[in-house]
C-alpha cells in the first residue's frame, strides 16, 4: 500500500529514481480509482434514470449527476497531473533514460494536427493529409508502446547518472 501513495510522497521530485514497483503500483491505484469512478457514475445515472418521473427530467438528472462525478475525477486528474509525471520521469532515471522521453507520444499529436491543416485547405492534399495522419498515428502507437518497454525493465544495477540504485544492488561492500 505505500508504493501506491509514494508518488504523492514525492510530489514534484523529477530527480533521482523509482523503481518499477513504485511506478507501478501507482497505475494500478490510478486505473482501480478510474474503474470504481466508472462504476459510481454508471450506478448514480441508472438510478436517476430509474427515480425520476418523466423520460425527459430523468434523462437530465442522469447526465447531470454523470457529469458531476466526471468534473470531480477531472479536477482529480489534475490533481495527480505533476506526481504522474514525475514517477514516470523518474522510472525512465532508473533504465538510465532522459525523462524527455515521456513526451515522445506530443510529437506525433502535433503531426496530427499539421494534417488537419493541410486537409482543411484544399481538397487536392486530401490523400497526402491521410498519408501523413496515418504515419503520425502508427508513431504514436510505436512511441506509446516503446515508452511501455521503457517502464517494464530491470532499473540500472548500482549508480548511474541520475543517482543511485533505489534497490541498493551494485554497491558492494569491499572486505565486509
Amino acid at each position: 500500500m505505500q508504493w501506491m501513495f509514494m508518488p504523492l510522497k514525492r510530489y514534484a521530485d523529477f530527480s533521482g529514481r523509482s523503481r518499477r514497483m513504485e511506478f507501478w503500483m501507482w497505475q494500478v491505484f490510478q486505473i482501480g480509482l478510474y474503474i470504481l469512478v466508472l462504476i459510481f457514475a454508471v450506478l448514480l445515472g441508472g438510478s436517476a434514470l430509474m427515480m425520476a418521473g418523466t423520460a425527459n427530467g430523468s434523462a437530465l438528472a442522469a447526465g447531470g449527476a454523470i457529469f458531476v462525478i466526471f468534473a470531480i475525477y477531472g479536477l482529480y486528474c489534475l490533481a495527480v497531473l505533476i506526481p504522474s509525471l514525475a514517477v514516470a520521469v523518474r522510472r525512465l532515471h532508473d533504465t538510465n533514460r532522459t525523462g524527455w522521453w515521456v513526451l515522445a507520444p506530443i510529437v506525433p499529436y502535433i503531426v496530427l494536427a499539421v494534417a488537419g491543416g493541410i486537409a482543411s485547405g484544399s481538397p487536392d492534399s486530401a490523400p497526402a493529409a491521410g498519408i501523413l495522419g496515418l504515419v503520425a498515428t502508427l508513431a504514436l502507437l510505436g512511441s506509446g508502446i516503446l515508452l511501455l518497454v521503457f517502464y517494464f525493465l530491470d532499473g540500472t544495477p548500482g549508480t548511474n547518472r541520475y543517482g543511485p540504485d533505489p534497490k541498493g544492488r551494485g554497491e558492494a561492500q569491499i572486505f565486509a
